[in-house]
């Protein structure tokens, strides 16, 4: 787990393999696409490149139109901007009609650490987990991202894409089993199982390897597709376990898969459960390291729920 680069790289790098093969795709951005890693796709492509300016609303209306007329759309911004200020339009107009547009929202959570809580989206998951038809995808890792962009033009209807700005380890390879809608396995344990998606997923993998240098064996579930969210593998999982379960999310612990997960659990006895999340309060400016720890998303967090668990 050396090698470090940012999921918003892997959707950048993913649009330009992908408009390599389709021709039908077309990508939009808000004025961000050097953060948002679009741009990638821009110099490749630049005929089939739309900046909209600062104008998100507008970013997926015109996504929605040109999905009416054949083209498969990706519009990226920043996480707060397409999740937040677009969210209307991508109910009504986008998920509503069941549009073929793909949306990516990059820089979610607390990593745009420099630019503080109004730009920092701990609320997405929760927002775009609430909207019918709405699939809802959070790669891991550099590669993984790259190939969840052709797994979404594959899908028909809406899909958002969660990215994050910052660089974190690659921990799956272009050959790792992946499907969308399936939990992915990606280490196995007995003692309690850590449910993780996005950038918690290679700290979920370091605190697993500390945890095994103690003797507890830490199984680790990547939640790469939020919505629809494997239940079944999460709750087979968790049971396989001894029914310890710790669930690990960039976001606000409210409207999460922490909820998802108690949800699905419901009913089963002697389940023990604790969560690594944002604990309902907004970011704020300071440098990452420093956030990061602030907010508890580090793997020593992980480690000492883990701990709390046994």
């Amino acid at each position: 787990m050396s090698e470090k680069k940012a999921t918003r790289q892997g959707y950048g790098d993913g649009l330009v393999e992908l408009g390599k093969k389709y021709s039908d795709v077309i990508v939009l951005d808000a004025d961000l696409g050097h953060a948002t890693g679009s741009l990638a796709f821009q110099k490749e492509f630049p005929d089939r490149y739309i900046e909209t300016g600062i104008a998100e609303q507008n970013l997926i209306g015109m996504a929605v139109g040109l999905s009416k007329v054949g083209y498969v759309p990706f519009a990226s911004s920043f996480a707060m901007f397409t999740a937040g200020r677009a969210f209307e339009i991508i109910r009504n107009a986008a998920a509503y009609s069941k549009a073929n547009v793909k949306i990516a929202g990059s820089h979610s959570g607390i990593t745009p650490a420099g630019d503080g809580g109004t730009h920092q989206c701990i609320e997405d998951i929760a927002a775009l987990r609430a909207v019918p038809n709405m699939t809802v995808l959070s790669p891991c890792d550099y590669n993984q991202a790259k190939r969840i962009v052709e797994a979404a033009y594959h899908l028909k209807g809406p899909v958002y894409i969660r990215t994050s700005r910052e660089p974190m380890p690659i921990v799956t390879s272009c050959d790792t089993p992946f499907e969308i809608g399936k939990a992915q396995s990606l280490r196995s344990g007995k003692d309690l199982c850590i449910v993780a998606t996005g950038i918690m997923t290679p700290l979920a993998l370091e605190a697993a390897e500390q945890l095994a240098s103690d003797g507890i064996e830490a199984s680790v579930l990547n939640i790469h597709t939020i919505k629809p969210l494997d239940t079944d593998a999460i709750v087979s999982e968790t049971l396989g376990c001894g029914g310890r379960i710790l669930v690990c999310e960039e976001a606000n612990r409210f409207g999460g898969i922490g909820e998802a997960a108690s949800y699905a659990l419901l009913g089963k006895g002697g389940v023990k459960m604790a969560h690594v999340a944002v604990d309902d309060r907004f970011g704020q400016s300071g440098q990452t390291a420093e956030l990061l720890a602030e907010y508890g998303i580090t793997a020593d967090n992980i480690v000492s729920k883990a701990r709390s668990l046994l």
